[in-house]
């Protein structure tokens, strides 16, 4: 046996073709972007979410109080499921992730986009357990609304702050949903075919988006600075 010998690669042991690898490489990077973010903790905390709203329309929590505690406390859920949506903007990387991470806008853009569908669609299929005050079209404008400001408050905040934002939107609807607001910036508490006040929900998702996609959550920079 000489030293030629050793060098040849044993059967069924050779790389992978070239495809294969490029596949494997091209999922990879999405996968560990997620992790990254606590998706999956995410995805789990939305579907929790989905089985509370649809307990709170079956078990008719808050009837006592009328309509307006019915949609307070569906307001919340989904107030909740947008605020699970906007701390996944954190990342544990900081600079080093932006200055090297091409594919970064594009990530951050899908993750958002399809958490935002994914908590829409769970919140919706939870309407099966009993009237959902607005509907599914109420529901969609405020997901997406309030989405949109806590994307909003972790491109300015950083995304472990990004709960604030819509906690704080939901303090004051709750005063909102008592009287008759005439601002359509205080979606939750019109009509569910009010134009207004989906035009203004459509704008903060689709500003807290583009911000979120091209500046990223304005996260701490010590994962940056020098040791």
């Amino acid at each position: 046996m000489t030293a030629a010998d050793t060098r040849e690669p044993l059967p069924g042991a050779g790389p992978a073709p070239q495809p294969q690898r490029r596949a494997v490489a091209a999922l990879r990077l999405p996968w560990l972007y997620l992790v990254s973010r606590r998706v999956p903790v995410a995805l789990g905390l939305l579907a929790g979410l989905a089985v509370l709203l649809w307990s709170a329309l079956y078990w008719h929590w808050g009837i006592s109080g009328g309509r307006a505690a019915q949609q307070f406390i569906s307001l919340t859920i989904e107030t909740a499921a947008a605020a699970v949506i906007a701390v996944t903007t954190y990342g544990p990387f900081g600079e080093p992730e932006r200055a090297t991470g091409r594919w970064l806008p594009y990530l951050r853009l899908g993750a958002a986009a399809a958490l935002t569908a994914i908590a829409y669609g769970g919140l919706a299929a939870a309407a099966a357990g009993g009237p959902l005050p607005g509907g599914t079209l109420a529901l969609l404008r405020n997901l997406a609304g309030i989405t949109g400001i806590g994307l909003l408050s972790a491109a300015a905040l950083g995304g472990a702050f990004g709960w604030t934002g819509p906690l704080a939107y939901l303090l004051v609807t709750e005063v909102a949903l008592t009287g008759n607001p005439t601002t359509p910036w205080v979606w939750p508490a019109r009509p569910p075919h009010d134009l207004g006040g989906a035009l203004c929900a459509a704008l903060l998702f689709a500003a807290g988006t583009a911000a979120v996609t091209l500046l990223g959550a304005r996260d701490s920079g010590r994962h940056s600075a020098p040791e």
